[in-house]
């Protein structure tokens, strides 16, 4: 009886031993510690809180396009939607736009709420999965 207290007392004590504050070192360096992708070490940021992972599957265009016509119809919040999807390169003479891809081009603001509404709108309705 003695001999099964005396080897669960130098157990018990071998664990508490094991655990300390100190990461573990090899030689004078502690083991490699392996950060979460996105973060940089060292940052407040990082150290403060993880980065905002997306909820989800990324959306497509075409369902961020259509997500842009719950705004209110010819106002410059659509519009901002539309620019950050496709952010404008206007040219002094675009042709005439054949997808929502070539909005982008129009210098007027208006032109290219109007052209984006079109292709928007003409977008089929994807299912929400």
């Amino acid at each position: 009886m003695r001999m099964i207290l005396a080897v669960a007392a130098v157990l018990y004590s071998a664990s508490a031993f094991a655990q300390a504050d100190k990461p573990p070192m090899v030689g004078d360096k502690p083991l490699v510690q392996v950060k979460p992708k996105g973060t940089k070490a060292g940052t407040k940021e990082a150290t403060a809180k993880p980065a905002a992972a997306p909820k989800g599957k990324p959306q497509s265009i075409a369902a961020r396009l259509q997500a842009c016509l719950d705004l209110d119809d010819g106002t410059k919040d659509r519009l901002n939607c539309y620019d950050a999807i496709i952010p404008p390169t206007p040219k002094p003479k675009p042709a005439k736009a054949k997808g929502y891809a070539d909005c982008r081009f129009l210098k007027e603001e208006d032109e290219r709420l109007a052209c984006f509404n079109g292709f928007a709108e003409s977008i089929p309705k994807l299912p929400k999965t």
